[in-house]
């Protein structure tokens, strides 16, 4: 079979190789189509956390069962062979503390598919039958960017935003767009902060956002202030993972409020004590994502709350991500999601 393998910080290449075997409760995969998440753009730079070279990358989505061995038919009892689904990319060891309190998402020993082991950009691979999710009505393009979305609902769970709350979400990439519709979900009103215009009007026109803001050409502390009647918002969302970005997120959270980290980082962090005490602020970190989100994102989906709209903007496949994966890296592209067709 063939997989797209990152060799090295920068070098993408075609490799053949056997086609995985499912053992105990594995099954067989036929990848369909796989979203090139923030994750991977990072490791193609060589600057993301946890990730080791060489490596096929790739852990949303969209993909096929071709198997389900006999020692897999207990654990596979809500999917069939031809069924087209997702899969939840972050394998756990169920027994430890995290587990045990249903956060499979921050296992003690989670090891997230395309980071420190082999992911999805590949034609065939094996996964614990528990990890697979059923798709409802959601097309493979879909698919294969549910898991990006699951983040940022992931990331609103954390934050608990009440109805008819202000919510700040910093960042209109993929991941903050998750969190725009996860947000719209609780009924909060979202007011987003980016330097990007098309990015900016997609949250406007697409999300649903109530406000958007250019934080290059408007104070964005005094926007969100004037937003908010000057008490500032209750639900602060980063999705930039951005030093100074983060530690700018405390000044746009109200009194009382809290500050949720979807972003992530391979430096230290440093907030200002003062901001953090004066207004009591509770600081939420947010990894991955649940079973539980993976199914609201794929409801809100199949009523269409949830709208894809334009978010995909870049198809290719496996020989064409060879040339094309390091534009994806560039602003000036226009790469909200792009997505690599596999089979």
């Amino acid at each position: 079979m063939k997989a797209l393998v990152l060799r090295k910080p920068g070098e993408l290449a075609i490799e053949e190789r056997p086609a995985p075997v499912p053992k105990n409760d594995e099954v067989l995969l036929k990848v369909l189509q796989v979203g090139v998440c923030g994750t991977d753009l990072h490791a193609f730079q060589g600057n993301q956390l946890y990730f080791t070279y060489p490596r096929v990358m790739g852990h949303e989505l969209a993909v096929q069962v071709a198997e389900i061995p006999a020692s897999a038919k207990g654990a596979a009892t809500n999917f069939k062979e031809g069924d087209i689904l997702t899969v939840i990319p972050y394998l756990r060891c169920a027994a430890c503390v995290a587990c045990r309190a249903g956060k499979t998402n921050c296992c003690v020993k989670l090891q997230c598919l395309g980071v420190p082991v082999d992911g999805g950009m590949q034609e065939y691979m094996t996964i614990p039958a528990w990890h697979i999710v059923p798709a409802g009505k959601v097309s493979p393009q879909d698919l294969s960017i549910v898991e990006c979305f699951s983040i940022g609902f992931h990331g609103v769970r954390r934050a608990n935003p009440r109805q008819g709350e202000a919510a700040v979400v910093v960042g209109a990439g993929p991941i903050g767009i998750g969190a725009i519709h996860g947000l719209k979900e609780r009924g909060a009103k979202v007011i987003v902060l980016d330097i990007n215009e098309k990015r900016l009007a997609y949250v406007k026109d697409v999300a649903r956002a109530d406000h958007t803001v250019n934080s290059a050409q408007t104070d964005p502390v005094k926007a969100v202030a004037d937003l908010t009647g000057g008490e500032y918002a209750p639900v602060v969302m980063d999705a930039t993972g951005n030093a100074e970005q983060m530690r700018n997120a405390l000044n746009y959270a109200c009194s009382g409020g809290s500050v949720t980290y979807v972003g992530l980082i391979k430096t230290d962090l440093a907030f200002p004590d003062g901001i953090f005490h004066g207004k009591e602020l509770t600081i939420n970190a947010s990894r991955n994502a649940t079973k539980e989100d993976f199914g609201n994102v794929i409801a809100g989906i199949e009523s269409g709350r949830v709208s894809t709209k334009g978010f995909v903007t870049h198809v290719a496949t496996m020989e064409e991500a060879v040339r094309q994966f390091a534009s994806w890296t560039k602003p000036e592209t226009g790469c909200i999601k792009a997505v690599i067709k596999i089979g």
